[in-house]
C-alpha cells in the first residue's frame, strides 16, 4: 500500500493498533504521514490479543478508575463506529464464595503488591455495579446480574458445583483485530492522499535528520520528517536504540491463547463468554470466537518478541483451568487447532505480579539532541480497546508541536467497513437485498459477506459476479476463488501470510486445508506476478509458521484422516 508522499510531517514506525490508529487520526487532520512497518499491518503483538474489546473490569480492583473509565467509552463507541466486526459478548462470571476477598481488594487498591486469591459474591457485586457506572457513558449495552448456584448450574451444567453464583455483564469482541488495523491505515490515506503506507519495510539507520528505510520492492526511501513516533509495541527500545536515542521502557509480558474444536463446550457457552479464576488466582477467559472455544491467557514475564510462541507450559495451564471449571467436559490437546502468543508492551516495571503492572498508556518524548533535529514520541503500554483515545492525545501533541489544529474528531467516526454498515434487521435486510439485485448474487452470500467486510462488502461484489463467485476453494467453501483475487489485489497483500492469517480467518478457526493453501497461493501468485519459485518459497513459509508457532491443525484434514 502507498501514498503520495515521502517527505512526511510524521514518520510513525509501527502498524499495529497503536500507530495506524494515530496514522488515521493525523490524517483526517490533513497531517502527511508515512506510516511503516517490518511486517504486515497488525502482524506484530496487535495480532495476538483475546480478541476482546472490553472495559478492563479487573483495574478496578487495582485502582486504575480512570482506565476503566476510558475503556469503558472506548468500547461503547467502538460498538458503534465498528460494528461490522465488534459485537456485544455477554459474560458470566463463576464465584466460588460469597465475602472472600475484599480486604486484600481494598489492599491491592491502596497500593499492595498482590491481587486477591479469590473474588466473592459480594466483592463481584461491587465491582459489577462501579463498572455499570462508568460504563453509562453511550451506553449500548444491559447492566448486570447476578444468580444463585442453582440457576447457574442449569445454564451451564458443566460447571464445577463449587461455584455459589454467577454474575453476568457485557463486554464486546473483535471478529478480526488484524483487518481492523488494516481499515484503520485505508481510512487514513483516503483522508490524506498526501500520506503512505509501508509493510515489510526495515529501518535501516539515522544519519542527521534523515532516516532511511528499506522497502518491500528492494528500493530505499530517504525522509526527513518533522516527528517521529515510535509505536512499535515491543520492540520500542529496540527502535529507539536505532534512532539513537536509548530507552528502557518496555518491561512486556507474555500472553498465549489456545482455540479447541469443542462443539460441545461452544454450545454450552451459547455466545458467552466466561471469565473465570484459575488456581493461582489469574483471571482467565474462554468463549466462542467464530465457532471455535478460545482460551486465554497466560500473563508470563518476558522480553523476546521475535521468539514468542504459546509453549507446552501454558498449554497444561490452560487446559488444567478448563478441566477444573468445566468438570462436566473432557479436554485434551487433540482438540487444539491453533495456538498463538504475544508481548504485551507494557510499561518497564518492578511489579513481582504481572498482572498488577499498569495497562494504562504514555507517551514520553525524546527531545531533539545533538544532530538528530525530530522528537520522537514512544507510545507506551495502552490496550487495545483505547487505541483511539490514545492515538487522540497524542495526535493533539503532535499538532501542537507541528502548528496544526484538529479540524475532525474521531469520536464518532466510523471505521472502514462500519461507515454505512446497516444495524438494524430492516436496514440489513434492504441493504442485502439491494446489493443482491445489483449483481445476480444470492442473499445468503451477501449475508456472509456483510459479515466478513462490513459495508465494504459492496465493492467486493463488484468484483464477484455470480459466475466467477461459484468456484469455491477446494475445502472451504465459504470463500470464492474471485473472492480471494479481489483480497490479493485490493488489499496490500505481499505475502500468502497476509492473506490466510490476517484478511481471512481461515487459518485462527482451523478452515485452511493444504487443498486450500495450494489454491490460494495459485490465486495469489496470478495476481501479484509471483513465479513457481516464489510461490513455493511462500507456501513453504506459511505452512512452517502455522506447524511450529501456531501448532495448527485443521479438523478437515484430521477427519479425512481418521
Amino acid at each position: 500500500m502507498s501514498g503520495g508522499g515521502t517527505e512526511p510531517d510524521v514518520l510513525i514506525l509501527g502498524a499495529g493498533i497503536n500507530g495506524s490508529g494515530l496514522f488515521r487520526d493525523l490524517c483526517a487532520q490533513g497531517v502527511r504521514c508515512l506510516i511503516a512497518d517490518r511486517g504486515d499491518f497488525g502482524s506484530g503483538t496487535s495480532a495476538a490479543p483475546s480478541r476482546l474489546i472490553h472495559g478492563g473490569l479487573k483495574y478496578l480492583e487495582t485502582g486504575e478508575f480512570g482506565l476503566v473509565a476510558q475503556s469503558t467509552l472506548e468500547r461503547n463507541l467502538l460498538l458503534r463506529n465498528a460494528p461490522h466486526c465488534v459485537a456485544p459478548l455477554p459474560t458470566v462470571i463463576p464465584i466460588f464464595s460469597w465475602t472472600r476477598g475484599i480486604w486484600a481488594a481494598l489492599r491491592t487498591m491502596a497500593g499492595a503488591k498482590s491481587a486477591p486469591r479469590s473474588r466473592g459474591a459480594l466483592l463481584v457485586k461491587i465491582g459489577l455495579a462501579l463498572y455499570d457506572f462508568y460504563g453509562a457513558r453511550h451506553r449500548v449495552m444491559p447492566r448486570h446480574s447476578l444468580v444463585g448456584k442453582r440457576r447457574a448450574l442449569a445454564d451451564m451444567p458443566a460447571l464445577t458445583p463449587a461455584v455459589v453464583a454467577a454474575g453476568t455483564y457485557y463486554d464486546a469482541k473483535i471478529s478480526g483485530p488484524e483487518r481492523l488495523v488494516f481499515e484503520l491505515v485505508q481510512d487514513g490515506l483516503a483522508a490524506c492522499p498526501g500520506s503512505a503506507a509501508l509493510t515489510y519495510a526495515t529501518l535501516d539507520g539515522v544519519e542527521g535528520g534523515t532516516l532511511r528505510i528499506s522497502a518491500a520492492d528492494g528500493g530505499t526511501i530517504a525522509v526527513r520528517p518533522k516527528v517521529v513516533v515510535n509505536a512499535a509495541g515491543p520492540w520500542i527500545d529496540r527502535v529507539n536504540a536505532l534512532l539513537g536515542a536509548p530507552s528502557r521502557m518496555i518491561g512486556g509480558t507474555k500472553g498465549s491463547h489456545i482455540l479447541l474444536d469443542h462443539d460441545a463446550l461452544v454450545s454450552m457457552l451459547d455466545g458467552r463468554m466466561i471469565y473465570f479464576e484459575a488456581d493461582d488466582g489469574r483471571i482467565c477467559l474462554v468463549y466462542d470466537y467464530l465457532g471455535r472455544a478460545l482460551v486465554g491467557s497466560t500473563d508470563i514475564p518476558a522480553d523476546n518478541p521475535d521468539d514468542v510462541r504459546c509453549e507446552d507450559a501454558e498449554i497444561d495451564y490452560l487446559m488444567q483451568s478448563l478441566r477444573t471449571l468445566l468438570p462436566g467436559l473432557a479436554f485434551d490437546r487433540s482438540q487444539i487447532i491453533y495456538a498463538y502468543s504475544g508481548i504485551r508492551p507494557l510499561p518497564a516495571s518492578n511489579a513481582t505480579t504481572p498482572g498488577l503492572i499498569s495497562r494504562d498508556h504514555s507517551a514520553p518524548v525524546s527531545e531533539p539532541e545533538g544532530d538528530r533535529p525530530f522528537p520522537i514520541i514512544s507510545l507506551v503500554g495502552g490496550k487495545w480497546t483505547t487505541f483511539r483515545g490514545f492515538a487522540e492525545e497524542v495526535a493533539d501533541t503532535i499538532l501542537a508541536r507541528i502548528g496544526g489544529t484538529r479540524t475532525q474528531s474521531t469520536r464518532e467516526l466510523a471505521i472502514g467497513g462500519g461507515r454505512g454498515y446497516p444495524t438494524t434487521p430492516d436496514e440489513r435486510k434492504r441493504w442485502i437485498g439491494r446489493v443482491a439485485a445489483q449483481t445476480g448474487l444470492s442473499e445468503p452470500r451477501i449475508s456472509q459477506l456483510l459479515d466478513r467486510y462490513g459495508a465494504r462488502a459492496a465493492d467486493v461484489t463488484e468484483h464477484l459476479g455470480p459466475s466467477a463467485d461459484a468456484e469455491r476453494l477446494p475445502d472451504c467453501h465459504d470463500y470464492s476463488r474471485a473472492e480471494i483475487d479481489w483480497i490479493a489485489r485490493r488489499e496490500a497483500v505481499v505475502h500468502l501470510a497476509d492473506i490466510v492469517l490476517r484478511r481471512t480467518t481461515l487459518a485462527i478457526t482451523g478452515s485452511l486445508t493444504v487443498r486450500d493453501l495450494d489454491a490460494i497461493a495459485d490465486i495469489a501468485a496470478a495476481a501479484l506476478g509471483w513465479d513457481a519459485d516464489r510461490t513455493a518459497d511462500e507456501v513453504a513459509a506459511i505452512t512452517a509458521d502455522l506447524n511450529s508457532r501456531h501448532r495448527y491443525r485443521s479438523p478437515a484434514i484430521a477427519g479425512a484422516r481418521s
